[in-house]
């Protein structure tokens, strides 16, 4: 479950659907001497300060990780998980892809655009860009595939769904999700601090920006 990276980092492997319990439940503990969390799809990679941190903080480490493993799915202690009320994001549902993601799913276009908002995701781990967060859901209803053939260029802000995840693509990039949407809030910003609006372990909701919910 815990295992060296180097003198001053640890590799985690909690259960796969834990990571982002794991990392929320780190980044709320703030120990002292941990410096960077960096959250995958399996695992959650801790960087410490030094050697001494690294030994010291060990076994509080794997008792962490040992608890949000334990712990009953979406029940994590209180005070572990985000505060706040989740990141809204208006979203356009007018994505080139959207007919397509209905009909495989056996659903109208409306009812993707209800489930897709109704659902509180959140970011399990951020990756293929900076920014760009994974958002998983409670279950897998509006689980897609990916396109056969990637496009080359998809616009910033495009909302996209694939593998069981949500995204929203932060710039402009070549990209095989499928489109559902596009939103017109800044995602990544150097000149923001934090840059990425979300981060891992943060929820979200979608808002249809045309009924205004």
């Amino acid at each position: 479950m815990l295992r060296p990276a180097g003198d001053r980092a640890y590799l985690c492997t909690p259960d796969p659907d834990r990571v982002a319990d794991l990392t929320a439940v780190l980044r709320d503990r703030s120990l002292p001497g941990v410096v960077d969390l960096l959250p995958a799809a399996e695992t959650v990679l801790v960087t410490l300060d030094s050697p001494e941190s690294a030994y010291r903080l060990r076994p509080e480490i794997e008792r962490l990780a040992a608890a949000v493993n334990e712990a009953v799915p979406g029940n994590v202690s209180r005070g572990t998980l985000p505060r706040g009320e989740p990141l809204r994001i208006p979203v356009h549902y007018d994505g080139p892809d959207l007919p397509g993601v209905a009909e495989a799913l056996g659903l109208r276009p409306d009812q993707v655009v209800a489930a897709h908002t109704g659902t509180v995701w959140r970011c399990s781990f951020v990756g293929f860009a900076p920014g760009f967060g994974y958002l998983e859901p409670p279950d897998a209803r509006l689980a897609v595939a990916r396109r056969p053939v990637p496009r080359t260029r998809i616009p910033a802000g495009s909302v996209a769904l694939a593998g069981g995840y949500s995204a929203v693509y932060p710039r402009e990039s070549p990209g095989g999700w499928q489109l559902i949407g596009r939103t017109d809030l800044v995602m990544w910003d150097t000149e923001r601090d934090p840059p990425a609006l979300i981060r891992a372990g943060g929820r979200i909701r979608f808002v249809d920006a045309a009924a205004g919910r």
